[in-house]
This record gives structure tokens, C-alpha cells and sequence, in this order.
């Protein structure tokens, strides 16, 4: 691989953080908006904790619930995004060192990825 086509490679892994914080960012802040609309006439007590909705830990359900319009849901999607951002900077690299044919890298970014994606599914 040339030094070009590694500067290109670290572009864009630049740029899909940008991409990924943002978008994120963007999520929260539009769930967040909604819910202080939405929630605008409700009494809320700060000072116990309720625990969440089953709602919000499953993935499935929480695109359910946010494709339905719940602001709550929204703003865990965008949290998800935030997580899945260097998750997916981590895949990239591994495709990037095995388009260098660089396997040590390739097998120490896989497992990076592995450990990463096992402690997300628990």
C-alpha cells in the first residue's frame, strides 16, 4: 500500500468519527428536544430514580418504540450511535491492515473488535 492510499485510509477513519459523533449529537439532541415538548406538562420527581423501560435496553424494541415517536427512545438511539461510532472505527482499521496484508494487525484489531463486541451483547 502506498503512502497515499494510507493517508486516505486514515482520513476516513477521521472522517467516520466525525460522521458518527455528529450524527449522534444530532439524535440526542433531537430526542432530547422532544422529550422536554412532550413532557412539558408532567410533574417530575428528581430527587427518587425510577428504573427504565425493558423498552430501552432491548435494540429492537427501542427502534420500535422510537419509530413510534417515543423521545425517550430517540435519545437511546443516538446513545447507541455514540457507542457503535468506535466500534465501527475498529472494523475499518481491521479491513485497512488487511488491505496492507499487515496480519498482526489484522489479528490484534480482530480481537479488540471481539472483546468489544462481547461486552456490548452482554
Amino acid at each position: 500500500m502506498t503512502d497515499t492510499e494510507h493517508v486516505g485510509f486514515e482520513q476516513t477513519i477521521a472522517k467516520l468519527l466525525r460522521v458518527g459523533v455528529g450524527t449522534s449529537a444530532a439524535v440526542v439532541i433531537c430526542g432530547g428536544l422532544c422529550y422536554v415538548i412532550q413532557s412539558r406538562r408532567e410533574a417530575t420527581a428528581y430527587h427518587t430514580f425510577h428504573r427504565a423501560s425493558a423498552v430501552y435496553s432491548n435494540v429492537f424494541c427501542m427502534f420500535a418504540a422510537a419509530s413510534g415517536g417515543d423521545c425517550r427512545a430517540i435519545i437511546q438511539l443516538g446513545l447507541l450511535l455514540l457507542i457503535a461510532t468506535p466500534v465501527a472505527r475498529v472494523a475499518f482499521s481491521a479491513v485497512a491492515f488487511a488491505r496492507e496484508r499487515d496480519y498482526t494487525y489484522v489479528t490484534a484489531t480482530l480481537i479488540v473488535l471481539a472483546i468489544l463486541l462481547v461486552s456490548l451483547l452482554r
